[in-house]
C-alpha cells in the first residue's frame, strides 16, 4: 500500500534527538551519538520500526540504527521509539544506496534485512539490499566477523542472494527454508514475516559472516 505523503513528518523527525537527518555529519562518531562504546546494529528499510523496537528492548546493551527512505513510515518508527522510552536506537531517514557515506571503517557489527524488495527482473536486480553492489558497500564499515541477517518470503531471491554473498566474501554459518519450524532462537517477527506466515508461505532466513 502506498502511503500518502505527511508533510508534518520531516518537522517532527526533525525536532526529536532520536531521529537523525544529517547522518553523514556522524561519519566515524556514532558512538558519541548512543555516548558508549556498545555495538551498533543496522536495520535496512525499518518499516514502521516494530522489528528494531523488540530488538533493541531485548537487548539495551546493543545501540540500533533503523534506515528507511520514506519520512511517511519513519516517522512511525520515531514514534514507537519515544513512546517505549528507550535510548539505544536512532532513525534515520536515509537511500540505503548512500549508506557507505554515513559510516566509517569498523563502525557497525550487524546487520538486518527483513523481507526487503526482491526485484525479480533481471535489469532491477541490482537494487537487491542483498546484491553485489550494495554488499562492497557494507564492507567498506562493518567489522570482520560481523554479520548479515537476512529474512524473505521470495525463493528466488534467496537463492540468488547466496551467491550474492559467496561472491563477496561472507561465509554462510547458518540457513534454514522454514524459519518458523528450524528450532531457531532469538527470532524477532516482523510484520511482514506474520503476513507471509499466516499464508502458509515459508520463511528463509541466513546469516551470513563477513570473512
Amino acid at each position: 500500500m502506498r502511503l500518502r505523503k505527511k508533510w508534518w513528518a520531516r518537522p517532527e523527525m526533525e525536532a526529536s534527538p532520536l531521529c537523525i537527518t544529517n547522518p553523514s555529519e556522524y561519519k566515524g562518531k556514532w558512538k558519541e551519538v548512543f555516548t558508549n562504546n556498545n555495538d551498533i546494529y543496522l536495520e535496512l528499510g525499518c518499516g514502521r520500526g516494530e522489528f528494531v523496537l523488540q530488538s533493541a528492548l531485548k537487548n539495551p546493551d546493543k545501540n540500533y540504527i533503523a534506515i528507511d527512505l520514506k519520512d511517511e513510515v519513519v516517522v512511525l518508527a520515531l514514534r514507537k521509539i519515544v513512546e517505549a522510552e528507550i535510548d539505544n536506537v536512532r532513525t534515520v531517514p536515509l537511500q540505503i544506496a548512500f549508506i557507505n557515506e554515513i559510516f566509517d571503517k569498523d563502525e557497525v557489527s550487524r546487520i538486518y534485512i527483513n523481507f526487503c524488495n526482491p526485484w525479480p527482473k533481471d535489469r532491477h536486480k541490482k537494487r537487491r539490499l542483498t546484491h553485489t553492489k550494495f554488499l562492497n558497500k557494507y564492507k567498506e564499515f562493518l567489522k570482520s566477523k560481523s554479520q548479515i541477517w537476512f529474512k524473505t518470503d521470495d525463493d528466488e531471491l534467496f537463492i540468488e542472494s547466496q551467491e550474492y554473498f559467496a561472491e563477496c566474501g561472507f561465509e554462510i554459518k547458518y540457513i534454514t527454508y522454514d524459519l518458523h519450524n528450524s528450532g531457531f532462537e532469538g527470532n524477532i517477527v516482523t510484520e511482514y514475516e506474520k503476513k507471509f506466515s499466516d499464508q502458509g508461505v515459508k520463511i528463509k532466513f541466513l546469516i551470513a559472516e563477513r570473512i
